[in-house]
Formats: structure tokens, C-alpha cells, sequence
């Protein structure tokens, strides 16, 4: 657990037995101003694994701004290679290498950029196809360059899930967000003692049982329309009662328990960009077999996939649309609605 070689996560278990994720290294924003990354179509690849809530969100965020001819997409398989430091692989690709890149695993391109590269190779990253190079792995912020400076290139009559008045709330939620649920999990199922994982616990209950309340009032976070906010927020609900619930013992209540909770995330998954992006056979697999960051080896799995849980419910109807008195779910950027 306390081994130095690249990828180990003892930097970020804390003195108190908590987990404190490693900040982001490349976080050059995109942008038109100078030293920003520049805009350009085809420029760059978007690397991320089907069962990353970070990198789910600027995929889903990517299909519904219809960035996809724009930014291509690599994907790494959901289970862990099994080397000495912790990593991702092109192993779902032809030869085992991702076509465009031409690696095999995700370290690859870290140390191509930056040779003394000694964090966890994160997904999503954003890659410079003409240099080879990774141009930024900050998570946190993707989503909104995509909402943001990508606008040229939004397909017709795209959402604004970032809009401009209520930027300063969405900030804000998704910090709240962050840390009590979307971390907060992974708090749970790696703190290394028992105080702080009840701790953790507690914390993410706490934050639940407030959104459900939030959520009995109105269809999305803020309001009649999906914001970025709910893009964070669906990418650990829809996690949570085949992956977190058992796997890190965030085990309280299911998803599925929480009546508002559970009709939101019915009524996200039922939106295109989101279902369709979500591949529970690749969550499932990593979270019950695959190694994880707090831990090298296969300590805690004993390579049994769990049958359940039964999903269908979320193709069933929600009646959320009764919470709002629109027709559509999404704000379109200076449209009439």
C-alpha cells in the first residue's frame, strides 16, 4: 500500500485513514486567449472508461452538445491491467492499442507528455492528437469548457447546460456535490479506518436524504432544465445501487429507496446522452472484479459478478414531467421557451 512506484495511492490516503484524491496535473483551460488550449475540430481525443463517473459526464456532455464529430473518443476497458502501479488499458481495441494513439496503456501518453509523470493516470484526458501529448485531465472543470468555449461548434439549437445567470449556483452545487457525493463514495470505499469511513458515511447520507428533499420540488436541480449540476449528480446516482452500495459500503439506502432521487435519475438515464452512455456490464465488472486505486491486488474480490441488481426500473415512467411545466428538458441558448 505505501510503495512509491507511479500510480500509488498512498499519497492519498491521509494520516486519519481518509482518502484525499490526488489533484489534477494538466489543467490548461481551453479557450481563444493566450496560453489557453485552442478549439479546434479534430484536434483533440477524448480517453475515458465506461465505468468513470469523472470521465461518464464530459461523455454524456459531449453527446448532447453534439461534440461527437468533433472530438473522437477512446475507450479503455473496465478492468485494471495487472502491473506493478495503477493503470488503464486499450485492451477492447484491435491489437490492444487504441487505434488513433497507438498505445496500450493509458500511462503511455502521461509519459510521453511529462517523463517524470509519477501520479495515477486519470481518466478523462484530453489528448493533443498532432503533439501526442495529454493537454488536460482536470474533470472538474471539462464539462464546462465543453458547455463554454466549444459553443462554435454545438450542434444546432444545442442545451445551455451552463447558463451564463446561474453559473455562480451551479458552482457552488457542484462543489457540494463533489465532495459529499460524487467523492463521496470513494471516501467510503477506500477510507483505511472505521471512523473515517462512518464519517464519510455520514456525510453522503446527510447530502442524499437533502437532494431527495430538493428533488420533491422541482424536476432538476435548478428547476425546468438540465444543467451541468445534474450531469455530475446522475453520474454517481446511476452508480450507486449496482457498484457503490455494495462494493464500498455506502449501503444506508439504494437509490431505488429515495422516491424523488430515484424518479430523477429514471427521468436522466430516459434522456438521450445519458442512458445510452451508461454501460452497467463495464461498471459492474469494475467495481466487483477489477483492482482498484486503494489497491494493487485483487484483495477483496473473489471473482464472482453480482447477478443483481434488476435495472429495468429505470425504463420505467417517473411522472417527473409533473414537477415542471415545460414539454422538454433542456434550455436552448437563445430560443424562445
Amino acid at each position: 500500500m505505501a510503495h512509491n512506484e507511479q500510480g500509488s495511492v498512498a499519497a492519498e490516503i491521509k494520516a486519519d485513514g481518509s482518502f484525499n484524491r490526488q489533484k489534477n496535473r494538466f489543467d490548461t483551460p481551453f479557450g481563444f486567449g493566450e496560453g489557453e488550449l485552442p478549439v479546434e475540430a479534430g484536434r483533440y481525443r477524448l480517453l475515458w472508461s465506461a465505468v468513470c463517473p469523472w470521465a461518464h459526464r464530459s461523455v454524456i456532455v459531449r453527446k448532447v452538445l453534439g461534440l461527437e464529430e468533433v472530438i473522437s473518443l477512446g475507450t479503455a476497458s473496465p478492468m485494471r491491467p495487472k502491473l506493478p502501479h495503477v493503470d488503464w488499458e486499450f485492451s477492447l481495441d484491435e491489437n490492444g492499442v487504441d487505434p488513433v494513439l497507438g498505445i496500450r496503456y493509458m500511462s503511455e501518453i502521461y509519459k510521453n507528455t511529462d517523463p517524470d509523470y509519477s501520479g495515477r493516470p486519470t481518466v478523462p484526458v484530453m489528448v493533443d492528437v498532432k503533439e501526442n501529448k495529454v493537454v488536460n485531465n482536470d474533470y472538474f472543470k471539462l464539462t464546462n469548457y465543453l458547455e463554454t468555449v466549444w459553443a462554435p461548434f454545438h450542434k444546432e439549437n444545442a442545451p445551455d447546460l451552463y447558463p451564463e445567470s446561474i453559473r455562480g449556483e451551479i458552482d457552488a452545487l457542484n462543489d457540494v456535490i463533489f465532495h459529499d457525493v460524487n467523492n463521496g463514495v470513494y471516501k467510503c470505499g477506500f477510507a483505511q479506518t472505521q471512523e473515517a469511513y462512518e464519517l464519510a458515511y455520514d456525510t453522503l447520507f446527510a447530502r442524499l436524504d437533502e437532494l431527495e428533499e430538493r428533488l420533491s420540488k422541482q424536476r432538476f436541480l435548478f428547476g425546468d432544465y438540465i444543467t451541468d449540476s445534474d450531469v455530475r449528480l446522475y453520474a454517481t446516482l446511476v452508480r450507486f445501487d449496482a457498484a457503490y452500495y455494495s462494493a464500498f459500503k455506502t449501503n444506508r439506502n439504494r437509490i431505488v429507496d429515495f422516491p424523488n432521487l430515484w424518479g430523477y435519475l429514471r427521468d436522466l438515464y430516459q434522456t438521450p446522452g445519458f442512458g445510452d452512455t451508461t454501460d452497467f456490464d463495464a461498471i459492474k465488472r469494475h467495481y466487483h472484479l477489477s483492482n482498484h486505486i486503494a489497491s494493487n491486488d485483487q484483495k477483496g474480490h473473489n471473482s464472482i459478478l453480482p447477478k443483481g441488481p434488476d435495472l429495468s426500473g429505470l425504463l420505467t415512467g417517473h411522472n417527473r414531467q409533473e414537477l415542471s411545466n415545460k414539454n422538454v428538458k433542456f434550455l436552448i441558448k437563445g430560443g424562445s421557451q
